[in-house]
């Protein structure tokens, strides 16, 4: 019998995913599916697609009862009829909140999104889960949702950014992240979190790049950049695979810049002339950078938005 514990070739796991119903778990779902795992989605509304293999657990993550119990459910009725009484999943993928400003009043999604987060971070640690990604936001680094046009300090947007949003969807991310710190700090476990850029799903390629390309400053707000939903699943298996790492934040991004007709330097030196570039940049690199993920992850990009517009 092989000894070799190496995370990259582990069997699949068990994973209770939040939030698995919106716009990014909903692609990201079926990634993880095709990889071997075994998810739970805990969600108001049933996951979107009726023929994938996931079960939805309708739970109020602002209620932690609710979530240290969903945290040992059987992932399915066929439960009853295997194994053991249900124990805390491997992995705990967090993606569930108010995913936006003006869904409701700033103040319900600030308390919704920071107290489902302390939540599920809370019971998933004091559950002996070893392994949690969260969600946090391209928004942190604090254009997406300002006042007006406003520029970022500088490019590319890197992990170490310091971080000065004005608005209440961002700041319930940053009290994600430091929530995140604390508890890894704590049970020192490995919890990572992702600053997930703009999601783009793939029938979005050929209905709304032609007007990103055609006006520019309209991809400002997301640092004309984006992830593709199915490479999101992609990043949440290589950070499964990868432990070890204790409290991490990744930038959550694909590689390439959303412009056509210039290279990154060219375009940020034409749009930004006021912004300061701290490093070289690559050819067509994403401002929002990614190269953490890559360098740290492994991950290799799959859906460049060439390849569909």
């Amino acid at each position: 019998m092989s000894n070799n514990t190496n995370p990259t070739v582990a069997a699949g796991k068990k994973i209770v995913f939040t939030g698995g119903s919106g716009k990014a778990g909903r692609h990201a779902i079926p990634y993880l599916l095709s990889k071997g795992h075994k998810v739970l989605n805990l969600d108001l509304v049933p996951f979107p697609d009726p023929k994938a293999d996931v079960y939805t657990l309708k739970t109020d993550l602002t209620d932690s009862g609710q979530v240290f119990n969903a945290l040992t459910s059987h992932f399915n009725m066929s439960g009853y009829n295997e194994g053991p009484v249900p124990g805390p999943p491997d992995v705990v993928i967090h993606f569930a909140a108010y995913a936006r400003n003006m869904l409701v009043p700033d103040s319900e999604l600030f308390q919704a999104n920071v107290r489902s987060t302390y939540n599920v971070v809370e019971a998933a640690c004091k559950l002996g889960v070893k392994k949690i990604i969260i969600a946090s936001s391209e928004t942190t680094y604090g254009v997406c949702f300002a006042q007006g046009d406003a520029d970022y300090h500088s490019f590319p947007l890197e992990e170490d950014y310091d971080v000065d949003p004005e608005d209440s969807y961002a700041l319930s991310k940053i009290c994600g992240e430091k929530t995140a710190r604390t508890f890894a700090r704590r049970f020192k476990n490995d919890i990572y979190a992702l600053r997930i850029g703009n999601v783009i799903e793939p029938h979005e390629y050929e209905r709304d790049f032609p007007a990103y390309l055609s006006n520019p400053a309209s991809r400002k707000r997301n640092a004309w950049s984006y992830i593709d939903a199915r490479d999101l699943g992609q990043i949440c298996d290589l950070a499964i695979k990868k432990s070890g790492l204790g409290f991490q934040v990744f930038n959550a991004t694909n590689d390439t810049i959303t412009i056509k007709g210039m290279t990154t330097k060219e375009f940020l030196a034409k749009e930004c002339p006021n912004t300061k570039i701290t490093r070289e940049m690559g050819e067509y690199e994403a401002p929002l950078s990614n190269r953490k993920i890559r360098e740290v992850l492994g991950y290799k990009d799959v859906h460049d938005w060439r390849k569909y517009v």
